[in-house]
This record gives C-alpha cells, sequence and structure tokens, in this order.
C-alpha cells in the first residue's frame, strides 16, 4: 500500500465541508460578511447529489419560495416546482454570483480538534490525482473554524436481504436511477414507498413497465402536494403559526383523507404518529403525491408487504406470496457519513446527526458547526447558514481586530 504524500494548507478562515446547497449557502453568507473559507468536496462538481444521483423527472417538492438560498431568488420565470436541472443552474449561478469556489475531488477523511493548538485539522485526499511515486496525495488543512456541511443524504442505505444473491436480475439503488426507458416492458420491484419509491413507480409507467412498490413496514404518511392551488406545505407553515404541531398533524391528515380517500383500500396505511411529528423527530418526510396513487388504484402500480427473501425471478413477501421481478430498484434512502470521519467530537450521533435538536443543532464546541441537519430540507439549510455566518463572522471581526 502505497504511504500518502502529504501537504500542509493553513486556511484563514472557515473550513467547509461539502459544496451542496448547505456548504455553498454558508460560504456565500460568510463571504457576504467579509469572511474568507475553504470549500471542499469529494465530487467534481456542486450538489453533486443532485447532478449525479438524482432521476430525470425530479422536481423540487416544495414550492421555490421555501428552496431560495440566502441572498438570492429564483429567477422569475421558474415554475413554482423547478426542475432538476433548473435547480442545478440555480446553484451554480449562486455559487458564480457569491464567488464561492470549491476545491473538488478533496475527499475528506478525518477532520480532529487539536487542543493544544485550538485549530481544527481536516486530512482530504485527492481522489483525482496521485503522486509521481504513485502515492495518495492527502492534504491536510488547518483553521480555527470547521463546518460540516455534507448533509443528510451522503451514502445510500442498501438493505443486505436474504437470498440477494441468488436473484438474477439487476439490482441498483435509486441514486443510479434516471429513467424508466431502460426497463420498458420489465417486470420491476421498488423497495421503499417514500418520494422517491413513489416518484420511479410513476415514471416507470409512463415507459410501459410493471412496477411493484414494497411497503415494508406497511405504514406512511401521504399527503396531496397541493389542496385547491395551495401547496400543502404552505398550508402547514400558516397553520403552524397559530397552532401546535399535534393539531396541525390531525388537520393535515384529516385533509388528506379528504383530498386523496382511504388509503388503506390500496394497502398504504398511515403511521399513528403525525407526519409532522415524524419529520421533525426521526426525519421521515411525508410522501407528496403527484400522480402514483392514481396508477395505484388504476392498477398500473402494485402495493406490496415487506420481502422475507429472493429467489432467482422475483421475491417472497412476508404473507407467504410470491412477485415475479426482472429487476429490482432499491428506494431505500440515503444516510449521514459524518460519524466516518469526524473523529473525537460527540456533537453528532452515531447516525450523523447534531445531538442537540432544531433550532439549535447548529453550532458545538471548540469552532465547530453544522449547517444542513435540520431534517428541514432547503428551509433548513437557508436558516442554519444564515445563523453560521453571523457567529463566525463576530468571532472573525474579534479576531482580525485583536491584531
Amino acid at each position: 500500500m502505497a504511504s500518502a504524500a502529504s501537504k500542509v494548507v493553513w486556511v484563514n478562515g472557515p473550513i467547509v465541508v461539502g459544496a451542496g446547497p448547505a456548504g455553498l449557502s454558508v460560504a456565500a453568507c460568510l463571504k457576504a460578511r467579509g469572511v474568507p473559507s475553504v470549500v471542499l468536496d469529494r465530487a467534481d462538481c456542486v450538489a453533486s447529489l443532485w447532478q449525479r444521483r438524482t432521476y430525470d423527472r425530479l422536481r423540487l417538492h416544495l414550492p421555490r419560495h421555501f428552496c431560495e438560498l440566502p441572498g438570492m431568488p429564483f429567477p422569475d420565470d421558474y415554475p413554482e416546482y423547478p426542475t432538476k436541472r433548473q435547480f442545478v443552474d440555480y446553484l451554480e449561478a449562486y455559487a458564480a454570483q457569491s464567488g464561492v469556489e470549491p476545491r473538488f475531488n478533496q475527499a475528506v477523511t478525518s477532520a480532529r480538534y487539536d487542543k493544544a493548538a485550538g485549530l481544527w485539522r481536516v486530512c482530504a485526499e485527492d481522489v483525482s490525482a496521485t503522486s509521481s511515486a504513485g502515492e495518495d496525495v492527502v492534504t491536510e488543512y488547518i483553521g480555527r473554524w470547521l463546518v460540516v456541511a455534507t448533509g443528510e443524504n451522503a451514502e445510500r442505505i442498501v438493505p443486505d436481504f436474504q437470498g440477494m444473491e441468488e436473484f438474477a436480475g439487476p439490482v441498483s439503488h435509486v441514486s443510479e436511477y434516471k429513467s424508466g426507458e431502460a426497463y420498458r416492458g420489465k417486470r420491476v420491484l421498488v423497495v421503499g414507498c417514500g418520494n422517491s419509491g413513489m416518484e420511479v413507480c410513476l415514471n416507470l409507467c409512463d415507459h410501459n413497465a410493471l412496477p411493484a412498490m414494497v411497503v415494508r413496514d406497511s405504514k406512511v404518511h401521504v399527503l396531496p402536494r397541493e389542496m385547491l392551488g395551495v401547496a400543502t406545505f404552505s398550508v402547514a407553515v400558516f397553520l403552524l403559526r397559530f397552532l401546535p404541531q399535534w393539531l396541525v398533524d390531525r388537520i393535515l391528515v384529516l385533509l388528506a383523507r379528504v383530498f386523496l380517500g382511504d388509503l388503506e383500500k390500496i394497502g398504504i396505511r398511515r403511521p399513528s404518529r403525525g407526519p409532522l411529528e415524524l419529520k421533525n423527530s426521526r426525519g421521515r418526510t411525508p410522501v407528496l403525491d403527484i400522480g402514483a396513487l392514481a396508477r395505484i388504484r388504476s392498477g398500473d402500480i402494485e402495493v406490496v408487504p415487506g420481502i422475507k427473501r429472493f429467489f432467482r425471478g422475483g421475491a417472497e413477501l412476508v404473507d407467504g406470496r410470491r412477485v415475479a421481478a426482472d429487476a429490482v430498484i432499491m428506494a431505500t434512502g440515503y444516510h449521514s457519513n459524518v460519524p466516518q470521519w469526524l473523529k473525537g467530537s460527540d456533537f453528532f450521533t452515531q447516525e450523523g446527526y447534531p445531538r442537540v435538536p432544531f433550532p439549535d443543532g447548529w453550532k458545538g464546541e471548540s469552532g465547530l458547526y453544522s449547517a444542513g441537519f435540520t431534517r428541514r430540507g432547503l428551509s433548513g439549510v437557508s436558516s442554519d447558514a444564515i445563523r453560521v455566518a453571523q457567529d463566525i463572522a463576530m468571532a472573525w471581526e474579534q479576531q482580525t481586530s485583536s491584531r
């Protein structure tokens, strides 16, 4: 194994890990306050999750005004729910307008606080290069502040099912899915019933595939994306100004039943805990229906219970039935990877979330910050970025004025 060829870089400002919406927002807010930063990302582009690991038909699930980053609204000609391409264009324009230039291909392998020096030491491997001696090129970035902005969806989750190795067809994660064209005429087992699972099934139907959607725990909140032309999320935000969360949850469930009907008849049961409660406490986002329920009712999408085991031509379900499949798509989500590289700190849990819940989970000790772990999507990103930048800017001004 080749030893690492190291170099050291002093960062005159915060080290920001992650060049997605959170990292870009923090760096932009810092720059607006006159604070320089270095943004590191393991990919070769901004927002690699959006650019590399999402399907073609993806749109923002929430109205655009809830998804704007600090200091820059969406273009006026954008639709209410921008497409994937439009959102990526917006992020690239945001970075350019803000003057944020991330250092790409920098895969952070460790970050540790040096108590003796009062500094953060962040090691990053250049995944695009090796030295002339064939060694890995590793850079150690040293700075006073560290902002963790790698997000809640850094690594994909792939469950291990019994008999998976026996299945004869292709098995992929939703991060690899682009379009249903490759599955035309095929029986596809989609494991997962969140927004991705529902939309992939809908897209498969549009390409004349035959999807079966696995509802593993048989319980999921499905809400209409809009009610009488008003976004459901807007309704929830409005109600939360006047009512407690538990009551808003009950109202949302009642409205969903009015607009969507009884979902138990098509094999989808609601959890006992409300959609907002589950979102805020466990990060389980309710599904916003954009047409999948109609295809379920028409029989184009089959809803099946959890998988017991796979066999060569399909899967045996927990209720004893067998379902045939030519391919499997795991719409099983993502998780944070912070515990893999942030060392010597208990600010994050083993699951990779700040121990202190929103709205106070953005600041740790010794110059450690987090952005984008609020379980509130892009609106939470903006809130974190503004707070982090304000706090660091105050410390920066104190430090520079004392010189």
